[in-house]
């Protein structure tokens, strides 16, 4: 039981340390039985959400504005791990080292700072399920 308490400190701290260190927009993965989105999306715009399922099927998702949310299709729905790559860009911007005289107008020397993050969710008997409900249901 103590290794678990130490684990569980370990997770925490490192929880705080990274929720200080974040963006000032740090999206909270969600899902309920057939989708899943992201809460606290906060400053992000033009989202594009890319997820594998376990047969290789690649879906993309765009949101121009809002969070993107992938949703099983009925029937369709593959037992496994499905993983995804969201990106996004936020309204912070940096600036351009090298800018570039593209021919299109004035040259740019300021962009987006862009959001990136990898994931992924699973799902048994055709739904989106939490790895603690999977653990319970081999027991």
């Amino acid at each position: 039981m103590s290794r678990l308490l130490k684990s569980f400190a370990l997770t925490a701290t490192l929880a705080v340390f990274s929720a200080n260190a974040a963006w000032a927009a740090d999206p909270v993965q969600q899902h309920n039985s057939n989708a899943v989105w992201f809460e606290n999306w906060i400053g992000l715009s033009n989202a594009s959400m890319v997820v594998a399922a376990p047969n290789g099927k690649i879906t993309e998702i765009f949101a121009k504005s809002g969070t993107p949310v992938f949703e099983l299709k009925p029937g369709e729905a593959q037992d496994g791990v499905y993983r995804y790559e969201l990106r996004a860009a936020t309204e912070e911007k940096q600036e351009i080292v090298n800018p570039v005289d593209n021919g299109r107008g004035e040259m740019q020397t300021e962009a987006f700072v862009p959001f990136y993050r990898t994931g992924a969710f699973f799902v048994e008997r055709g739904v989106i399920v939490t790895p603690e409900q999977i653990e319970e249901s081999d027991g």
